[in-house]
């Protein structure tokens, strides 16, 4: 059948905006929900109290996430990039959602499982916002988000009285990657602009740059007042410690400026690499307040 004859008989709702291949006909209210992203897309749907029944464990790094996808025992789909369409298939699901970036590629396959939607890269509220919508929790995320828009418009009425900018930086085997603000900023450092918190020249652009991966000598860019970093080395959080030891021991890191002035601080890799929905999202406000608007 055509989309558009799909389109024309679809006795639920029909979803055309944001999405790979629209029209997508979904159920009224789905019972079985299969998702293929393992990271922002499952922590949203665990926020609305979405019934998802399986997804890719491979890829969860948060604790808090992994214990709601036990405590539901949910499927395991394998590697998030070719999530075993043989799984989907045995539970029946009533709908799939996946990444229009990621799963592109098996929407075919997947759409004779169950309707199919593939999301296109989109701002974190935004989404949730829609996710709420394909899955009947309008009301859910809208209480949610009520809450969190509340705490940010807080600190940033505090934030005016701080006159400093702020750096980040990840660590990483090798290399260093600075997520930047800009249109097309990664969630938590949208979260930063939206709380008030203003940062270097170098790390704002005004195009869909994403991150910057300066090399030792470029990384005296990263001059501001306060400086936020994570180490992460790779899946597995073991060498984090080490990764850390290697880089902070560096003359040219002991060089910065936040770091000579006592003020560079190591927060929690969880919500600032794996950002997964408003929990997240309260995390770096936390982190914000701490390091930030307490900063004398």
């Amino acid at each position: 059948m055509s989309n558009a004859l799909a389109h024309a008989a679809c006795e639920g709702k029909t979803i055309t905006e944001e999405i790979y291949n629209p029209p997508v006909c979904l159920p009224v209210e789905a019972k079985r929900i299969v998702t293929l992203d393992p990271l922002i897309t499952l922590g949203l749907l665990i926020e609305l109290n979405a019934p998802v029944v399986a997804t890719p464990y491979m890829g969860i790094v948060e604790n808090d996430v992994l214990d709601a996808v036990k405590a539901r025992r949910m499927m395991d789909l394998g590697n998030p990039k070719e999530p075993s369409l043989e799984r989907v298939a045995t539970l029946k699901p009533d709908l799939i959602i996946g990444s229009a970036e990621v799963h592109a590629g098996i929407y075919e396959q997947a759409a004779r499982i169950a309707p199919t939607v593939l999301f296109k890269h989109m701002d974190w509220k935004h989404y949730l916002q829609r996710l709420s919508e394909v899955t009947g929790r309008r009301g859910v995320a809208d209480a949610s988000l009520a809450a969190y828009d509340a705490r940010v418009a807080a600190i940033r009425e505090r934030m005016k009285t701080k006159d400093l900018t702020v750096s980040t930086v990840r660590f990483a085997p090798d290399r260093f990657v600075v997520f930047v603000d800009g249109p097309d900023a990664y969630a938590p450092f949208a979260v930063l602009r939206e709380a008030g918190v203003k940062r270097t020249a170098y790390e704002m652009v005004t195009d869909g740059t994403i991150v910057k991966r300066p090399d030792w000598e470029e990384l005296a860019n990263l001059d501001g007042d306060v400086l936020l970093y994570v180490s992460a080395s790779g899946f597995e959080i073991g060498p984090d410690d080490a990764l850390e030891k290697q880089v902070t021991g560096n003359p040219l890191w002991q060089l910065l400026p936040a770091v000579q002035a006592g003020r560079a601080h190591r927060v929690d890799r969880g919500p600032w690499q794996s950002f997964h929905g408003i929990g997240s999202a309260n995390r770096i406000l936390d982190d914000v307040e701490r390091y930030i608007v307490a900063d004398p």
